[in-house]
């Protein structure tokens, strides 16, 4: 059905911003070796040998490049144009099955979408995490962005409204803590 690709793509292009090539990955794999997602030309490049071995390889890299100090800054600076163009490429990839959706019109949702979710980590999240914690829990949280980018790409393909519904969940609760921080009480005078 035309609104769980919809759906699918969405989802896919969302867990580009928190890890650019997890999501290729996973199409990567599934499109060559499942029925559950089918890429058209030219998009089913995505399931060559070659192509899978350099995701492979970028994943390898970014997983550990997120989980060394200064190193995930770095990191992050570079995927701002990574994640983006990842989320683009999925989506399209992804949506390509719809052959009423606009090629341009798919590469732009994909880039917004990826573009916004990687904005917010690592503008909002990120920043707010190093600054509490001392980069402390920059480890603990890199670990759940990766999962989190992996469940969510395997749900948006196999299960593409659970997916979505893990996503608003995910975002309404970071969007409320930052918005709704409950003030620090001033310390009381003992005088």
């Amino acid at each position: 059905m035309d609104i769980f690709n919809i759906i699918s793509a969405f989802g896919l292009s969302a867990s580009a911003g928190l890890n650019a090539y997890i999501p290729l990955l996973v199409i990567s794999l599934l499109a060559r070796y499942t029925h559950l997602i089918e890429l058209k030309s030219p998009w089913d490049a995505l399931t060559s040998w070659w192509v899978i071995g350099v995701l492979l390889a970028l994943s390898v890299v970014e997983v550990l490049a997120d989980k060394i100090p200064a190193v995930n800054h770095v990191n992050d600076a570079i995927q701002t144009f990574i994640r983006p163009t990842a989320g683009a490429i999925v989506f399209a990839a992804s949506a390509s099955n719809l052959t009423k959706v606009n090629p341009i019109l798919a590469l732009v949702a994909g880039l917004l979408v990826s573009g916004g979710v990687h904005a917010v980590k690592s503008l909002a999240v990120r920043p707010l995490v190093t600054a509490t914690t001392g980069g402390a829990a920059n480890v603990p949280v890199s670990i759940a962005e990766d999962a989190t980018s992996t469940v969510v790409s395997l749900l948006s393909v196999v299960l593409p409204v659970v997916a979505v519904c893990l996503i608003i969940l995910v975002t309404t609760i970071i969007v409320t803590r930052l918005i709704f921080k409950p003030k620090k009480e001033p310390p009381v005078n003992p005088n």
